[in-house]
């Protein structure tokens, strides 16, 4: 048995691995649709700054058995953190399950190495994640934060998710449903070869959608265009996602991106049109339905309304679990971990003064 630590610092060379990551990745139960190849090297295309690369492999016997995507972002306090950056709303390392204890154990000491003068800085890390492992078995200094709020709901077919409901509001949720099937408004899943042409229509939509709201800056930008065409079409052929459009008189109303793994499957981005603001259709109800119905039928656990806690989840009674923030340093980088670990809870702090402040003043009004 013979165990191999690289570290990837190049960006083709992480292009060329692409099968054995997806190998790695299907031996990893707990990975979600972030931490495929697609959406990872995509990612590093658009948004990866040269020099700062640092994917780490741990191969048994020639076999990729663990793996961290990381990259290294210089400042006041250097930092190892998760390739994915913003856009990304789960990440995580990849360990083989059939190797899951040697593994993680092999790549902390490979972190370790290369974790000198900087903190490991692993966000939006979920309960369950291969990272926690990663965590378990880490020997020198560690520091565990409380990061964004995800809401989740059970993979269940919509009329169980209605019945979960208050009666009141469950007559409104089949009210909403009934008006859909009314104006005939049809769903139609787009093949991998239209991904491309689809993604442009949502995001038109997604633009118009929020241009009297504020939409997303980032969603704008010709990178993230660029980074959805070149991931989803890929990830499409894979089954790491589906794209749906809505159709009413033939004409595209709306769309959605959904990412989907074995546990979870979410909604990560929608576009729809203004126009159905006039026909009184419920957005969130009509990509609700849809999502509801692809995840029950495929035997997961968890339909995840993925991070934020915005007021049309709520109405569904989602659960909120709030993904982990993992700190790991060695000891001569200790006093970086803990100047880090203070920052982010001063941060926190300020945010919950500035909600409390904002419920206070929707109360007041």
């Amino acid at each position: 048995m013979t165990w191999e630590v690289t570290v990837c610092r190049d960006g083709e060379a992480f292009g060329r691995l692409a099968a054995d990551w997806a190998g790695l990745y299907r031996r990893c139960a707990t990975a979600t649709p972030f931490q495929s190849h697609s959406w990872l090297h995509s990612w590093w295309v658009s948004y990866g700054v040269p020099g700062a690369l640092r994917v780490v492999l741990v191969r048994r016997d020639g076999a990729l058995v663990a793996a961290a995507p990381l990259r290294l972002v210089r400042g006041p306090v250097p930092v190892l953190t998760h390739l994915g950056g913003a856009i990304t709303d789960f990440s995580d390392v990849l360990v083989d399950d059939a190797h899951a204890g040697e593994a993680a154990l092999a790549l902390a000491r490979a972190l370790g190495r290369l974790a000198r003068t900087a903190v490991i800085d692993l966000r939006e890390v979920r309960a369950e994640a291969a990272a926690q492992r990663l965590y378990a078995c880490w020997r020198g200094p560690r520091h565990r934060l409380p990061d964004s709020v995800c809401m989740e709901l059970p993979a269940a077919p919509i009329d169980d998710l209605v019945g979960r409901l208050p009666s009141s509001r469950a007559q409104r949720a089949r009210s909403k449903l009934r008006r859909l099937d009314k104006l005939g408004i049809e769903e139609h899943v787009v093949p991998a070869t239209e991904v491309p042409h689809a993604l442009r229509r949502l995001l038109d939509l997604h633009h118009r959608q929020w241009a009297d709201r504020g939409v997303t800056p980032e969603h704008l930008r010709p990178r993230f265009a660029e980074h959805l065409q070149r991931a989803v079409r890929s990830m499409v052929e894979s089954g790491d996602a589906m794209v749906t459009e809505f159709r009413l008189g033939g004409d595209v109303v709306a769309a959605d991106l959904t990412l989907m793994s074995p546990l979870l499957s979410g909604g990560y981005l929608y576009g729809a049109d203004p126009v159905l603001r006039a026909h009184k259709v419920d957005v969130a109800t009509l990509l609700l339905r849809n999502g509801a119905r692809e995840s029950s039928a495929s035997g997961r656990a968890t339909l995840s309304l993925l991070r934020g806690r915005e007021p049309y989840k709520s109405h569904w009674r989602p659960e909120p679990v709030v993904n982990q923030r993992l700190l790991l340093a060695r000891r001569r980088t200790a006093p970086l971990l803990l100047l880090l670990a203070g920052s982010a809870a001063g941060r926190r702090w300020a945010a919950d003064r500035l909600r409390d402040r904002a419920w206070v003043r929707r109360l007041r009004s």
